[in-house]
């Protein structure tokens, strides 16, 4: 099959197209012929050295944990899924997926149906970042009807779903983003828009339960500065880089909680965000398909930092 890997951290120009042999799956595991794969953030620091390197351990290797595809063979005590049905998941994450691939094998149990009023190239923008918002607010933050969410990097491909999420559990949702892309976050949910290139975010939000933090401390020390936008008692759920001791105590003594988050697979809550995308709650935003062989484009353009929702890349028909 083919597949795009690296054979050393670096810029996107590491990754290259490889043939590999196809995987079979293990008992209860299914074999999924992969359509479209989701890129992420975490794929590009990954590439780069960071990331999840420090769990997949030295190149070579294949990125990607987003995808969609067709179900092609199911391991001994598969029960749920069959060959031929359409699935979407975020298999093995942390560990190596191999998503950039034709065909990837997990556990049954960490795909869920595709939604079917998403093609495969929307389903694949999905996994990851819909389930990393789903848990933060729902798992680590425990959201409330009538509490009051901010969420750093709004228009992002994690912010777009956390703003619909936030909305959908009741919640009042503020957001950061550039003053571009309010319009169309208003239209996602979100009740209030800071343009963070404008205005310091600390001084136009106050009284916040739940601070969605997917920019980090290493951007202009952004989860720091939004220890001034929470409420006593408030929490700080810090995505990309995690909690400082020095930022848990700062935290601690103003009254505030401050957490990490890391995202795992979850087959049962994917069927649920499913469900959202099919009763017409939700929507998903790709800005753009490529094909496989131009991933490290794909990477090129996730290193800006402008993309609106989510790149995909295209892999088989």
């Amino acid at each position: 099959m083919k597949a795009i890997s690296q054979d050393e951290f670096g810029g996107p120009e590491v990754l290259h197209p490889v043939r590999r042999e196809r995987p079979q799956p293990l008992p209860t595991e299914v074999l999924v012929r992969v359509v479209a794969a989701g890129v992420n953030p975490v794929d590009a620091k990954t590439r780069a050295g960071g990331g999840m390197a420090g769990v997949l351990g030295e190149p070579p290797f294949v990125l990607g944990w987003d995808v969609c595809g067709i179900v092609e063979e199911t391991g001994f005590g598969v029960h749920t899924l069959a060959p031929g049905d359409e699935v979407y998941g975020m298999p093995w994450f942390p560990r190596e997926a191999g998503g950039y691939a034709e065909y990837v094998t997990a556990p049954s149990r960490q795909f869920a149906p595709k939604p079917v009023r998403l093609n495969h190239e929307q389903a694949a923008a999905v996994p990851l970042a819909a389930l990393t918002a789903w848990q933060v607010l729902t798992d680590a933050a425990g959201v409330r009807r009538g509490q009051r969410v901010l969420i750093h990097a709004a228009a992002g491909g994690v912010g777009h779903f956390a703003v619909q999420f936030a909305r959908h559990l009741g919640a009042h949702v503020i957001g950061t983003a550039r003053a571009t892309k309010h319009d169309w976050l208003r239209k996602l949910g979100a009740d209030e828009l800071v343009d963070y290139t404008a205005v310091r975010f600390e001084e136009a939000v106050r009284d916040v339960d739940v601070v969605v933090d997917l920019v980090g401390d290493e951007v202009e020390h952004t989860s720091t500065r939004s220890l001034d936008t929470l409420r006593p008692g408030g929490l700080l759920v810090a995505v990309p880089s995690g909690v400082s001791p020095e930022l848990l105590e700062l935290a601690k003594a103003r009254g505030l909680r401050a957490t990490a988050f890391l995202v795992e697979p979850d087959g049962h809550a994917l069927a649920r965000i499913g469900g959202l995308f099919d009763a017409g709650e939700v929507v998903v935003e790709v800005e753009d398909v490529l094909p496989l062989e131009r991933a490290a484009d794909a990477h090129r353009r996730l290193q800006e930092h402008r993309t609106r929702g989510k790149l995909v890349l295209r892999v088989t028909d």
